[in-house]
């Protein structure tokens, strides 16, 4: 096989290796930044709770001054009926006396019922606490594990990387820029073998006398459909 070819496999080979650690240090990181984001997620919902039962308290304590307001207004109108004279102002009186009792009862059922929501939200915010220790302990635990883990992949890399650094310093260098150029273009994939007259990259046929030039296996070519560096090696003869 042609070394140029030769070189360009080898140092694909490396970088697609690298491409492999890079995304299993991100998946790794992913992974703890989104425990975090629910850990975060978590702590605001408690404080919503928080807001919704400061929120019913306001009103809960809006509702005893007005409640207490009718209810001495109703003992007022109570004492009056002892001093009035006529059937007609105590039938008013008795209105007053009889819609503020309505008025009070409402405002107690409003109460009782405020109460019950603050319980339930209370219970509510028990819960969230309970879950957001654990999961805070959780996610000590899988960082201390994700930091294990990424300082070994990290040790991998940097032999691969020491690796690369040889092999690219083998490549000419125009054509090592043009091999980062299709890395970049074609999602890391710059060379591609030829099978079939088929290019590996991109699955579309390549004219039949650049395959019968290839087949030589003394030139590489560019596929005239992706522009991958294409070379020719039969299907036993890859690693």
């Amino acid at each position: 096989m042609n070394e140029v070819i030769s070189q360009l496999i080898t140092l694909q080979k490396i970088d697609l290796q690298l491409d492999t650690i890079d995304n299993q240090i991100k998946q790794a990181q992913d992974a703890l930044d989104q425990q975090s984001a629910m850990l975060a997620q978590r702590e605001s919902n408690i404080d919503d709770l928080h807001e919704q039962i400061n929120t019913l308290e306001k009103e809960r304590r809006t509702l005893d001054l007005e409640m207490n307001e009718e209810l001495a207004h109703v003992k007022s109108r109570q004492s009056k009926m002892m001093q009035v004279q006529t059937g007609r102002e105590q039938t008013a009186l008795l209105k007053e006396i009889e819609d503020g009792k309505q008025g009070i009862k409402e405002k107690e059922e409003k109460i009782v019922a405020i109460m019950e929501e603050v319980e339930s939200l209370t219970a509510q915010i028990t819960r969230q606490q309970e879950l957001l220790q654990e999961d805070s302990k959780n996610l000590v635990a899988e960082t201390s594990r994700a930091k294990d883990a990424i300082a070994a992949i990290n040790k991998n890399k940097k032999e691969q990387d020491s690796k690369r650094q040889q092999h690219a310093a083998e490549v000419e260098v125009r054509l090592l820029g043009k091999y980062t150029i299709l890395r970049e273009r074609r999602k890391g994939l710059a060379v591609a073998n030829v099978l079939a007259g088929v290019c590996q990259g991109c699955f579309m046929s390549i004219p039949p006398q650049q395959f019968n030039i290839l087949l030589r296996g003394d030139r590489h070519l560019d596929c005239p459909v992706c522009q991958r560096i294409i070379y020719h090696l039969p299907a036993e003869e890859k690693e």
